[in-house]
């Protein structure tokens, strides 16, 4: 099993930046494929990004450029930081892990960003 513990959403203003985090726990963080995934009001569940184990990362078109995934495998914890934010980033973030070998995935509890005008 593996719990994830979401942080830093909030209320920005367009223009503003917020770091979102993820802890994790419950199994060797460092062997683990990490992603955020977004839900916005009335709209499927998307990837936003996702970072191997080995660290590369990958990015949906709508957020290049504007977001970094990043992990510290020290702290169990993946962030993506946002940058340049816009309303149509309002939604709720939530952390997946994909678990070797099956690729079993685990998902967050989600932070809420809304993003204001």
């Amino acid at each position: 099993q593996v719990q994830l513990v979401e942080s830093g959403g909030g209320l920005v203003q367009a223009g503003g930046s917020l770091r979102l985090s993820c802890e994790a726990s419950g199994s060797a963080f460092s062997v683990l494929a990490m992603g955020w995934y977004r839900q916005g009001p009335g709209k499927q569940r998307e990837l936003v990004a996702t970072i191997t184990s080995a660290g590369r990362t990958n990015y949906a078109d709508s957020v290049k450029g504007r977001c970094t995934i990043s992990r510290d495998n020290a702290k169990n914890t993946v962030y993506l930081q946002m940058n340049s934010l816009k309303p149509e980033d309002t939604a709720v973030y939530f952390c997946k892990a994909d678990k070797p070998p099956f690729g079993v995935a685990y998902w967050g509890q989600g932070t809420q960003v809304t993003v204001s005008s």
